[in-house]
């Protein structure tokens, strides 16, 4: 029998060694399935979501302020799952979109490849590796179609591109990366340092009024989880490359609550401006390839003796495990390598590979990095030192496979567009008049909200408010 979301969600707070009379607290509301899919994606979304409500409202009464109510429906929770699809701006659609050439495609060996090609170096890369055709896609599927999709991915990541074969769940579990994957629980919370015990906060209107939070993160999963400490009213400063290509229609939807600077590690003065800044943040959230931000000098440990006590919180594709934990990676090249798009074609009966209803593994991931950044806090408070946190998309892809199928998940409605409306607030931005969605997890006594609007990244200075 499937667990149930109560028992998925008390599942996570064990794990993070958090005490279990909070879970007295919650209230959890619906019924599953809610989106088209076989893997239980909305159950997902509501244990992870609650999560982070019930890690802020306990935050919020050790602080000294009032025991409270968390109260996460799961029809909500699912609308907030797709938050990048329902963006408006001043009336007009301004969702995700896709490039001209990701996708799905055929190769020459019958076996199907998903590129990612949203950024421009990833698409030229690819473009350059078949043999510098025409970006469209009747030129790459006749280039795919000379290549045995096994050797194309492996081309692909050691050109450092991003393209998954599709593999089934056995495929995938007999695969070098499948067993390092589901050795990890979806959210490893570890201490790597020591440091007194640093109390939390005195009592404030908000669960994290007077936290700081770098966030070093793009695309959806990391920005989801600084949008999330955000809304329970940490001081979040988005840390960007200028140098780096961004989608603008992720940055007005994860960006709610944040301030945003640009800083160029590769530049001395702008790497020391980092420094500073995370010599006095308690949590530097980052979510580059694997390497990348340690290579100028801000690896766990090296934060660490920075600043004693700080919680690090990690975003990969693969983990940290195995001959897959330094390739880049996005969501929809995880899932189908990971055997769920398989599965869900076969229970559909459809011969092409099919995606999840959502961003689901991005999603998730999201809400377990601020779960357990959050949990990290609390933990610092009883124990002291400094703390790492890792959250992986191949991590959570095996977690939610781990929660069971539903035989009947694939016939769900979906969203109608009334409900997915209800699940909208409007707000000012920096680039227009903004329709998006609000956050699911209900607070009585602190109710979530975000304070700052969504701005063009680099529109602050990089400094900590009141500095």
């Amino acid at each position: 029998m499937n667990p149930t979301t109560p028992d998925i969600l008390a599942a996570l707070w064990r794990q993070a060694a958090l005490d279990p009379a909070a879970l007295s607290h919650i209230s959890l509301t619906g019924a599953e399935p809610i989106q088209p899919s076989s893997f239980r994606v909305d159950a997902a979304a509501q244990s992870s979501i609650a999560a982070t409500g019930l890690a802020a409202a306990e935050i919020h009464r050790r602080r000294g302020g009032a025991a409270q109510r968390v109260a996460v429906d799961m029809r909500d929770a699912a609308i907030e799952f797709r938050s990048e699809h329902w963006l408006s701006i001043a009336g007009q659609p301004a969702g995700a979109r896709w490039d001209a050439i990701a996708g799905l495609y055929l190769c020459g060996d019958g076996r199907w490849v998903r590129l990612h090609t949203n950024f421009p170096h990833h698409r030229d890369g690819v473009l350059r590796l078949l043999g510098d055709v025409a970006h469209d896609r009747a030129s790459v599927a006749a280039a795919l179609s000379t290549w045995r999709a096994a050797e194309f991915e492996a081309a692909a990541a050691e050109a450092g591109l991003v393209v998954t074969m599709t593999r089934s769940l056995n495929e995938w579990d007999a695969s070098p990366q499948g067993p390092a994957a589901s050795s990890l629980p979806p959210v490893l919370i570890e201490k790597i340092g020591d440091a007194p015990r640093m109390p939390l906060p005195p009592p404030a209107e908000r669960p994290l009024s007077g936290l700081r939070v770098l966030d070093l993160t793009r695309v959806i999963a990391g920005p989801v989880a600084g949008r999330t400490l955000a809304a329970h009213g940490a001081d979040v400063l988005h840390i960007s490359a200028p140098h780096l290509p961004s989608f603008d229609e992720l940055v007005m939807d994860t960006g709610r609550g944040k301030r945003t600077a640009a800083l160029d590690l590769r530049v001395p003065d702008d790497q020391a401006r980092l420094r500073n800044l995370a010599g006095s943040t308690d949590i530097f959230l980052q979510g580059y390839r694997p390497g990348a931000i340690a290579g100028h000098g801000f690896a766990p440990e090296a934060l660490a003796a920075l600043n004693p006590g700080i919680i690090c919180v990690s975003l990969s594709a693969y983990g940290h495990l195995g001959p897959w934990a330094g390739r880049r990676g996005f969501d929809s090249l995880v899932q189908n390598a990971n055997g769920m798009n398989d599965a869900e074609a076969l229970t559909a009966q459809e011969a092409k590979p099919r995606p999840l209803p959502c961003q689901a593994l991005d999603h998730a991931s999201g809400y377990l990095l601020a779960f357990g950044a959050m949990a990290a806090l609390l933990r610092r408070a009883e124990e002291g030192g400094s703390w790492l946190v890792r959250v992986s998309l191949a991590g959570t892809g095996e977690w939610l496979k781990r929660l069971g199928r539903l035989d009947v998940g694939l016939s769900a409605p979906g969203l109608a567009p009334a409900e997915i409306d209800a699940g909208l607030e409007e707000s000012a931005s920096g680039f227009g008049q903004m329709r998006a969605t609000r956050h699911a997890a209900r607070l009585s006594a602190t109710p979530p909200r975000w304070d700052l609007p969504a701005m063009p990244l680099g529109s602050h200075a990089p400094a900590w408010l009141g500095e």
